[in-house]
């Protein structure tokens, strides 16, 4: 089993104080039929649903679609109608160009807010697309700090972003696995390379210089020149910004070389996939996510039995984040009592609400 770190920071504050709620909890069984004479509220969701991690998108999915269960289950009103929740998903590919071309489809669809986009790479373009329809886009796990730096009052996110992550992988690598020659690899997303990036000036803080940078893109499967060029700097330690389905060869070309040096990573490989690609040679690997581990959050262990017994499957990563993504969006429009944004944002700015994964 690959050896795992989890970072425990707090859930990102969206807004304001206000009165504490109950975690939201999950329930097992499916969804009730809704009432016929409810009103259809659309919630969009956009994630990379096909492709080499298609799995992170249809967990997150997966998530979502929980949380809509949960909501019509409770029989909402707003506005003094019964309504009933329905998700409209859509597939961005994990691509920029895509995204955008996803985003106006949900907009002109008609959705009231969004629940999406995965990676920061993704969720930047799309962001001016909601923005300028003036729709709320939550974004489950979007790290990138480019991504809210935008200015768009439109952009939440209920993770933190690489600013932390990249710190904390920082102090980290140096102070507990007393790494001293340290390399880096980035796929050059904007995922990748922001944490890569903030891993760095962690470092350069602690008075530690990198012995080599390297770059890969995402599609990148062979690793074999850049791991040639970072082993005859003699690295104890090599950093990945990327995700599971390129860490794993990533982890198998480092042993196969026969380099002795840890592969690490700060989000995006702290996943079943990854351990189910890497196998053996996952062994030693340590990567860092954002967040508490499902069985510490507040609500975690209640929704992982809601979700294995829907899905009858292992959470990959981040559904409890689209989760919590999508609750939290929903409650903003029943505190306003309006699926209108122009009236349900203010609400959203200043929610104060606990759910799965913690405060936000």
């Amino acid at each position: 089993i690959a050896r795992y770190s989890l970072i425990a920071a707090a859930v990102l504050t969206l807004a304001a104080c206000s009165k504490q709620e109950e975690p939201a909890q999950p329930a097992a069984e499916a969804s009730a039929p809704a009432e016929a004479a409810a009103d259809s509220v659309k919630i969009g969701f956009a994630g990379p649903l096909t492709g080499n991690i298609a799995h992170i998108g249809k967990d997150l999915e997966n998530g979502a679609q929980l949380a809509i269960d949960d909501i019509n289950k409770q029989h909402p009103t707003i506005g003094g109608k019964a309504v009933t929740f329905k998700l409209q998903s859509e597939d961005d590919q994990s691509d920029p160009r895509t995204a955008v071309a996803v985003a106006q489809r949900l907009v002109d669809s008609g959705v009231a807010g969004v629940v999406g986009h995965w990676n920061t790479g993704t969720s930047i373009p799309a962001a001016r697309v909601y923005h300028d329809a003036g729709i709320a886009q939550v974004a489950p796990v979007a790290t990138g700090h480019a991504y809210t730096r935008q200015g768009f009052d439109t952009s939440f996110r209920v993770m933190g972003h690489d600013d932390d992550g990249g710190q904390f992988a920082g102090q980290y690598a140096v102070q507990t696995l007393k790494a001293k020659r340290i390399a880096v690899i980035d796929d050059r997303t904007a995922f990748g390379q922001g944490l890569a990036d903030e891993f760095i000036k962690s470092l350069e803080a602690q008075g530690v210089k990198i012995v080599d940078r390297q770059y890969v893109d995402d599609k990148t499967v062979d690793f074999s020149a850049v791991l040639t060029a970072i082993r005859s700097k003699n690295a104890d330690l090599i950093f990945f910004g990327g995700v599971d389905s390129q860490a794993a060869p990533l982890a198998r070309r480092i042993k196969q070389l026969g380099m002795n040096a840890t592969l690490m990573g700060a989000g995006g490989f702290v996943s079943q996939t990854f351990l189910q690609l890497a196998q053996k040679e996952g062994d030693g690997v340590v990567a860092l996510e954002p967040g508490l581990p499902v069985d510490q959050m507040p609500g975690g262990k209640a929704f992982e039995q809601a979700y294995q017994a829907r899905y009858h499957t292992h959470i990959e990563l981040h559904a409890p984040f689209a989760y919590d993504a999508t609750r939290v969006l929903v409650a903003a429009m029943e505190k306003a009592d309006s699926v209108d944004p122009a009236n349900y944002l203010p609400a959203l700015r200043a929610i104060n609400y606990s759910g799965v994964t913690g405060h936000i």
